[in-house]
């Protein structure tokens, strides 16, 4: 699998459900580059389970910090539409997400997590008498996180495995990390967070930092 770190991410088209119930589309890289914005894209398995309804909860109260960072926060699965209004119909104390008001994309054709390679999918055999293709696997997402620069080119690329929940804080530290190599042309060494010392990218600035740590 070929990782999307340093490319455009995907020019595509994906159902996506709101807050109000509107189902609408949704071009990731359309959303960087028209907007000007760093887009944080978080994909989860699936509706309506165990640790997915913490991460949206969490993204949810730390949207204010993204805003403040000119980051979009956008949800995705291979649900429907209608399953996403359904759990944003349903209150936190029955395991629902009502609360959350970033997008969610509906990717339930497959398209986007499939040019991502980001599926569930142990392995894939084509049944020759009945001409099909059988899937062994969940063919949902795993927890597959993308952060998205201004010009659509994505700066990172994270994959959890499905038990695993994510820090929503490191994402904060690494859009940090990414806008300071932007304003200021230095690279940002091991443990960087806002504040510290960057480095100048070349023997001397490393030399210089690790003797001054």
């Amino acid at each position: 699998m070929a990782t999307a770190v340093g490319k455009k991410f995907p020019d595509l088209n994906v159902d996506a459900m709101n807050e109000m119930g509107d189902t609408f589309k949704l071009n990731i890289l359309e959303e960087a580059v028209n907007n000007k914005k760093k887009v944080l894209l978080f994909w989860y398995p699936k509706d309506f389970t165990f640790v997915c309804p913490t991460e949206l909860h969490a993204f949810q109260e730390a949207l204010g910090e993204f805003e403040k960072r000119n980051t979009i926060v956008i949800g995705a699965s291979c649900d429907t539409p209608e399953v996403h209004f359904a759990w944003l119909n349903t209150s936190k104390d029955n395991g629902g997400i009502e609360g959350v008001t970033y997008p969610i994309l509906a990717d339930s054709n497959r398209n986007l997590s499939s040019r991502l390679g980001i599926l569930d999918i142990f392995n894939e055999t084509y049944n020759e008498e009945t001409g099909t293709v059988e899937v062994e696997g969940d063919n949902v997402t795993y927890r597959a996180t993308y952060l998205i620069d201004e010009e659509g080119i994505v700066f990172h690329e994270g994959i959890n495995h499905m038990p695993v929940g994510r820090n929503v804080k490191e994402f904060m530290r690494l859009i940090d990390a990414y806008s300071h190599v932007q304003s200021h042309g230095e690279v940002c060494p091991a443990n960087w967070e806002e504040g510290k010392d960057a480095m100048k990218a070349d023997r001397k600035g490393t030399a210089e930092y690790l003797a001054s740590h």
